[in-house]
């Protein structure tokens, strides 16, 4: 068993990869990155995500032609930049061919106890955490990972490319592969600057 030390040191040295290596991902891999994601916790238990599975080459090129028509239209709609338009539209493009695997996390919109907002931020905040477990768990097999939220932006072009049920609700974007590179680690805010260690007010001299 690794000692507190090496896991924390393994939990720190995550990054988000940007730039993969050709080499496909095995599919031995890819089912343990997506049985380990399934370990996360789940406001009461309900595990509402769900998990598309990209590798083709033509399905990943039909997937990022429909995400970036709808980006191009929400961009339009805003008056942006024609060549800011195209910028993003061809980075995004790269990125999604460029990606040996893409895995689409979404929730299952029928998971639920009550139809109430209540409910439903909860299987946001599950499907979420099943998100960040499937992070770590492409990290301990050597993969590099970037979480990508354009998904929000285009769920039923999403869903009719992919041929996925109305049910499912397109969260984000998880691409991944072998790194072809490996990024400083980015400054990170100090624990007394985001936390605020609480007592009782009543207690206090």
């Amino acid at each position: 068993m690794p000692t507190t030390d090496e896991l924390h040191t393994f939990l720190q040295t995550r990054r988000s990869i940007r730039r993969f290596q050709p080499d496909p991902v095995p599919q031995a891999v890819i089912e343990n990155i997506l049985h380990t994601a399934t370990f996360a916790p789940s406001a009461h238990n309900r595990q509402p995500w769900r998990f598309a599975v990209v590798t083709e080459p033509a399905l990943k090129t039909r997937l990022g032609e429909a995400v970036t028509a709808q980006m191009q239209e929400d961009m339009q709609a805003e008056g942006a930049d024609p060549t800011e338009i195209k910028k993003r539209t061809s980075i995004s493009l790269r990125r999604i061919n460029e990606a040996p695997l893409i895995i689409t996390l979404c929730r299952d919109k029928t998971d639920v106890r009550t139809d109430t907002p209540e409910e439903t931020i909860m299987g946001i905040q599950s499907t979420a955490l099943a998100g960040l477990q499937l992070l770590l768990a492409a990290h301990a097999e050597g993969l590099g990972g970037n979480w990508v939220c354009w998904a929000l932006y285009a769920q039923q072009a999403i869903r009719t490319v992919l041929n996925l049920p109305q049910t499912w609700e397109p969260q984000a974007f998880y691409f991944l592969g072998y790194p072809a590179e490996i990024p400083p680690q980015k400054d990170r805010k100090t624990i007394k600057d985001i936390t605020a260690f609480c007592v009782n007010a009543e207690n206090k001299p």
